[in-house]
């Protein structure tokens, strides 16, 4: 059974039809690389994913439950979207860190106050809290940062800064982690320690959306390709065969050389 399931998301801006009905589903643990040309709906589908847009039409099923039917209002409600989102995890290009916290505290912000609404967080807190800080620690320590925890974003490079932001993501254990373009706004040897932290991600099965340009990750890393073209899935389906010479997708074909030339 898969893990998530989306059936016809559509999603338009005024007259401007974005997504035209996009259907793909992704099992536990696979990485999904999602490519395609600037325009052609990658970002909108990866926010609708995340609750930041909400799609005008469309189901997604999560885990084999019905987790978001865009013709039920009560579902696109505050309190509904908020919970929903506790999901799926967002890396942005730009890092979005907090600016006025250290590495460390932008990675036990969000647990803490999420752990405020636990019913034995009066009685536990300590507890709790020491458990949000030994994984803060865990995951710095993965991401290869652990010797930075005391500085604040504008003292890190970007790739240290996304490599934050990964960590703080996954702090909030998220069932999908979604990736836009995440070394889009680094230098070439910046997004080299990035890639190798997907890379890391992808080896232990933690199950990865991955907007990029970087047709070598995707070819290696992902266990899948999704090829958006005007707002509808051209191809879907493995990396292998998406970047083989078998490949049934002439479009998805003609794009690729032209990124790698």
């Amino acid at each position: 059974m898969a893990l998530l399931e989306v059936r016809g998301f559509k999603k338009s801006f005024g007259a401007t039809k974005v997504l035209k009905g996009i259907d793909f589903s992704l099992e536990k643990g696979q990485t999904l690389a999602i490519i395609g040309s600037s325009g052609s709906g990658k970002t909108t589908l990866l926010r609708c994913l995340n609750f930041l847009e909400t799609p005008d039409e469309g189901k997604m099923y999560l885990d084999g439950r019905l987790f978001f039917d865009a013709s039920d209002r009560k579902q696109t409600a505050g309190a509904s979207v908020r919970e929903k989102r506790l999901h799926f995890g967002l890396v942005f290009q730009n890092f979005n860190l907090f600016p006025q916290y250290s590495a460390f505290e932008n990675l036990c912000l969000a647990p803490k106050l999420r752990a405020r609404e636990r019913p034995d967080f009066s009685s536990n807190r300590r507890n709790i809290y020491a458990e949000i800080e030994k994984k803060a620690e865990d995951l710095l320590k993965k991401v290869g940062l652990w010797d930075k925890k005391d500085a604040y974003p504008c003292q890190l490079s970007g790739g240290q800064q996304q490599r934050v932001a990964i960590a703080r993501a996954l702090a909030m254990s998220p069932d999908v982690l979604c990736f836009d373009e995440p070394t889009s706004a680094l230098d070439p040897e910046l997004t080299v320690e990035v890639l190798n932290v997907l890379r890391s991600l992808s080896r232990e099965n933690m199950t990865m959306i991955v907007v990029t340009h970087e047709m070598a990750f995707a070819g290696e890393a992902a266990d899948r390709v999704l090829f958006m073209d005007e707002g509808v899935v051209a191809y879907d389906g493995t990396a292998a065969e998406a970047f083989g010479v078998s490949c049934p997708c002439e479009r998805l074909k003609a794009f690729i050389g032209s990124i790698e030339k």
